[in-house]
């Protein structure tokens, strides 16, 4: 019966990885549907398949969620702004990467990454028009700077929230606060350098000429809750919703040269001639991820809601280093709501609930994996693959695995199937499991070979115009070193 179990919960994960890559649904829609299918087959039960909707983990991931909107309304990143941009500015794009990336980096190491990346965009391709610098040079490093700074902390990415969990779950201490920061600091630091120093090279190059800002020429990308997903034009007129006229449309990076049958796909950029009132009317829908039209969007907040919003941010900060992150976390998130620092009548659009289910789901297909006995047969094969028992080889065999999943898949899948793995990995070998599960962490998030695996990478991308090959062109030396650095300083931090 056991290996019935295993063959149902592998041809489960099989279809939920074909169809994730495929993206032929969101992927929250897709991993609770594996989750519903081993539930009608008795490998889960009811409590399993919702325990992870009850995860304090997953519940953090929301409340994160309105704390970043509300320090995006606030406009508390404002001062840093202006000091980083400053109007008339002309600089070298290496000048531009000392000063920009290392703040991206610092500021997603506490927020959520997308909305951080979101923040950014429209004021880099300002400034890159005003100091005539590729806007090209400058949209995948910002991506990758969020992404490197979101490995050192617990809350810098959902996926460490969700590893955290998991250990919790299974009796391991967890992570607290900073700690992942002892080798995801040394991996953002070598991975900033690289782009520092030799990411321009490997970066496509751009006719530079001075930018026409037009404040009828607008750039939109659209959002999973856009209404249209799926249809085409003919069936969802976007002129009548939206008072604007596409005038082209960028999907994977490249432009589509035929919009005749075109049907509207989440993360395509539209360019867009809109009236001069469209990104004022527009700029807080959830329906668009991000709205530009060369101007810098800076929300009209009161100072006071500023200066609350930045305490806020740090209160929560110091509470979770020495306190429950839960806890810090719902208290700055009602504050926020009942000072009106974001509007607390529209709060459930804030929350990204596909990456919530994604994430409850996850907890659910891992335990099936635990139950069903799969985790243990892979756990042995990786044992026997790596030649020894070797726990470095092991360590090595678990980053691998993690890191080639996240970037055909998402990062929170990801973990969730290379956790209870790790986990048996750890029990057959006779090691401590925590190395390899900070192995999981890191290598999920270190999606930077395909736009596919971070939700930022599919941003920039249609923004920017890059193709997959430029993805690979200056993520790859930057995976490998992310892996390099990991696989070194690991072991030295934590012990097997």
């Amino acid at each position: 019966m056991e290996n019935v179990d295993i063959a149902i919960v592998l041809l489960a994960i099989v279809t939920m990885l074909y169809l994730l890559v495929k993206g032929y649904l969101r992927p929250g829609l897709i991993l609770f549907s594996v989750v519903v299918l081993l539930l009608c087959c008795g490998i889960l039960t009811p409590a399993d398949a919702l325990a992870g909707f009850a995860n304090k983990g997953m519940v953090t991931v929301a409340l994160l969620f309105l704390v970043s909107e509300g320090i995006r309304r606030s406009d508390c990143l404002g001062p840093v702004m202006k000091r980083l941009f400053p109007a008339g500015s002309r600089s070298t794009i290496r000048r531009g990467y000392a000063t920009i990336l290392p703040t991206v980096a610092s500021i997603s190491a506490f927020l959520n990454n997308t909305p951080i990346v979101v923040i950014f965009i429209p004021h880099i391709k300002a400034w890159c028009s005003r100091a005539s610098l590729p806007l090209k040079k400058f949209l995948i490093p910002l991506s990758y700077a969020a992404i490197l700074g979101g490995m050192c902390t617990l809350i810098g990415t959902s996926t460490n929230l969700v590893v955290h969990s998991l250990m919790l779950d299974a009796g391991l201490a967890g992570f607290t606060l900073f700690e992942l920061g002892k080798v995801g600091g040394i991996v953002a630091l070598a991975g900033l350098g690289y782009i520092i120093l030799f990411g321009a090279r490997r970066l496509p190059e751009q006719v530079v000429e001075p930018r026409r800002i037009d404040s009828h020429i607008v750039e939109v990308v659209l959002a999973a809750r856009f209404p249209g997903i799926r249809c085409t034009m003919e069936q969802f007129d976007f002129h009548k919703h939206y008072g604007a006229k596409i005038i082209a449309v960028r999907r994977d990076g490249e432009q589509l040269d035929d919009l005749e049958g075109y049907s509207y796909k989440e993360n395509d950029t539209l360019t867009l001639a809109a009236e001069r009132g469209f990104v004022d009317t527009w700029a807080d829908s959830r329906v668009f991820l991000i709205i530009t039209n060369g101007r810098e969007h800076e929300p009209q907040a009161p100072r006071w809601k500023r200066q609350l919003s930045l305490l806020l941010l740090v209160v929560m900060v110091v509470g979770a280093t020495v306190g429950d992150m839960f806890l810090w976390a719902a208290v700055v998130a009602v504050i926020m709501a009942f000072c009106n620092i974001f509007p607390a009548k529209k709060y459930t659009k804030f929350i990204s609930w596909d990456i919530l289910v994604t994430i409850a789901s996850a907890f659910a297909i891992s335990r099936a994996m635990t139950l069903s006995g799969l985790a243990d047969a892979i756990a042995l094969s990786l044992i026997e693959l790596s030649g020894s028992l070797s726990p470095r080889a092991l360590l090595i065999a678990i980053y691998l695995t993690t890191n080639i999943i996240t970037e055909l898949i998402t990062n929170n899948a990801a973990a969730a199937f290379a956790f209870p793995v790790a986990l048996s990995v750890a029990s057959q070998a006779g090691i401590n499991p925590t190395p390899l599960c900070v192995a999981i962490c890191i290598a999920a998030s270190a999606s930077f070979c395909t736009p596919i695996g971070y939700q930022t990478n599919m941003i920039v991308q249609g923004l920017g115009g890059y193709s997959f090959s430029d993805f690979v062109r200056i993520g790859l030396p930057l995976s490998i070193i992310t892996f390099a650095v990991s696989i070194i300083f690991i072991p030295i931090f934590w012990s097997f």
